[in-house]
């Protein structure tokens, strides 16, 4: 016994203690609910049977129906797939524009850039709150810019017309997410020498040339992590969403985050719910192994 409990104290591990605690939380808290969710899908779970226990198993009878019945989780993942890309777009483009401009010296850039990110630090329900003002109807400060600037004669019904709601949710979205954008890709400017800048001015090359073949291709870890990173984010958004149009109108906000909670707790199927709560799983379980594939791809060159 004493052979055997110094063995296995002998080099590395020791480390197994330090992560012990650390895995039993993991498993605990994040692993049992994962897998008591799978097989909750696989069952037949409402609110007449869920508290004698009977729960009949369905197999995959919940996801087959999902997809062969249910018009609104279609619409709920291509509602997800567009507003995920629509804010990554956005939040980078925009993130990526004011990183080069802080990266830049002068007396105010770094006060600036610390102001910027209270937008990403403020709770996101606050965040939705606001916005959810913002745009209403009667009293919104956008309708009342709008009007005064003379672009719309009426306000727009921004959260409760089908045709504006998702529009609505999107610039929400982003005005949250630039600023995690925009630091992250600053410190990634921040590891490139000047002197390469320095030697292609030298050279001739003009600032759009510097961009491309200097800022971009040396940034392409750090871009490839926000995108990445900001996917995964954006894609299982859900109290955002909730606080402004709770999935709405006429489900053209419903993302599958929102729909599999009203499957859950508003129309009470709870193993269809736990369904969709897999499939979103299930994506962004596929993107962070993607993720883990780049960084160790960087790791090794």
């Amino acid at each position: 016994m004493t052979k055997i409990r110094k063995g296995f104290f002998r080099y590395d591990n020791v480390g197994m203690l330090f992560v012990l605690p650390a895995f039993i939380y993991m498993i605990s808290f994040v692993g049992y609910p994962i897998i008591y969710n799978f097989i909750l899908s696989l069952q037949n779970v409402t609110v007449k049977n869920l508290r004698t226990g009977q729960h009949e198993f369905v197999t995959f009878k919940n996801y087959i129906d999902l997809f062969t019945h249910d018009d609104v989780l279609v619409r709920s993942i291509v509602n997800t797939l567009v507003f995920t890309v629509a804010c990554l777009i956005f939040q980078f483009l925009i993130g990526f524009a004011l990183a080069l401009f802080f990266n830049r010296e002068f007396w105010l850039s770094r006060p600036v850039r610390g102001l910027m990110m209270i937008p990403w630090m403020i709770p996101i329900t606050i965040s939705g709150l606001i916005f959810k003002f913002m745009f209403s109807n009667d009293v919104g400060i956008i309708n009342f810019f709008l009007k005064t600037l003379g672009i719309v004669k009426d306000n727009i019904e921004w959260l409760t017309n089908p045709k504006t709601a998702m529009p609505a949710v999107i610039m929400t979205n982003i005005w949250i997410g630039i600023p995690f954008n925009m630091i992250l890709l600053a410190a990634g400017l921040t590891t490139i020498p000047s002197e390469l800048y320095e030697s292609a001015s030298i050279d001739g090359a003009s600032k759009v040339q510097r961009l491309f073949r200097i800022t971009l291709p040396l940034l392409r870890p750090t871009i490839e992590s926000v995108l990445i990173l900001g996917f995964i984010y954006t894609f299982k958004v859900y109290d955002l969403v909730y606080v402004m149009t709770t999935g709405g109108p006429v489900n053209a906000t419903q993302l599958l985050s929102t729909y599999s909670y009203k499957l859950s707790f508003d129309m009470f199927k709870y193993s269809q719910g736990a369904a969709v709560a897999n499939i979103l799983f299930i994506v962004l379980f596929l993107v962070s192994l993607l993720y883990l594939r780049f960084i160790d791809t960087e790791i090794e060159t």
